[in-house]
């Protein structure tokens, strides 16, 4: 389907409104702007880490950045695709449209039980650091949790697919796995969570002076 872009603004949302796949009209806080919102900030910050990914360009990570950068644009891609189904009201259908479903999900399964096979298992909760682009995808991972939560809320309330909520719940497992992947083959170490540490503190519970 060829798509024509000519005009930036249009000022037809300058009301608090806008239109969704089909022409309904809506407002823009309403439970199924939120939720395709989310999935486009979850995009945009996925493409951080791509960008942030781009930058490996020597020692041991590229390979692994290459392999990366492949299931980063896949991602992407699909989350396109995502949040047109979400902008498209409940029965709504049009020529060519594409829904999430079984086969996407398991391929994300796919792909964190791929990337498992290289990884220890974790003795402690970590702390979302590791470099710049796994950094970046433990942001992305939160805001794919924060997308599971706005269509969850539009789920009760109007009509969204289960295998939307399936694919933003497992997407936000593999964008751990992938924060720890690259860490591994970059030679990044990961920092681990230290309950109850205290900076500036000795052993013994007494502030350094």
């Amino acid at each position: 389907m060829a798509i024509r872009i000519n005009r930036v603004y249009t000022r037809t949302g300058d009301a608090g409104e806008t239109r969704l796949v089909g022409g309904a009209s809506t407002h823009k806080d309403s439970l199924r702007v939120e939720a395709y919102g989310t999935v486009d900030e979850l995009n945009s910050v996925l493409g951080v880490a791509r960008a942030a990914n781009d930058e490996i360009s020597v020692g041991k990570g590229v390979e692994a950045a290459r392999q990366l950068g492949d299931i980063l644009e896949g991602l992407q891609n699909e989350l396109f695709d995502l949040g047109s189904e979400l902008a498209t009201p409940a029965g709504e259908t049009y020529p060519g449209m594409i829904t999430i479903g079984e086969a996407e999900v398991l391929a994300l399964e796919q792909t964190i039980d791929r990337c498992q096979e290289d990884l220890e298992d974790l003795k402690s909760f970590i702390l979302p650091a590791g470099g710049r682009v796994a950094a970046s995808l433990h942001l992305a991972r939160t805001v794919c949790r924060r997308a599971e939560r706005d269509v969850l809320r539009l789920h009760r309330e109007e009509t969204a697919s289960p295998e939307v909520l399936k694919y933003l719940n497992r997407l936000s497992d593999l964008l751990f796995v992938l924060a720890r992947w690259i860490s591994h083959h970059t030679g990044t170490p990961e920092i681990l969570w230290e309950k109850g540490l205290r900076l500036g503190k000795s052993d013994n519970g007494e502030g350094n002076a």
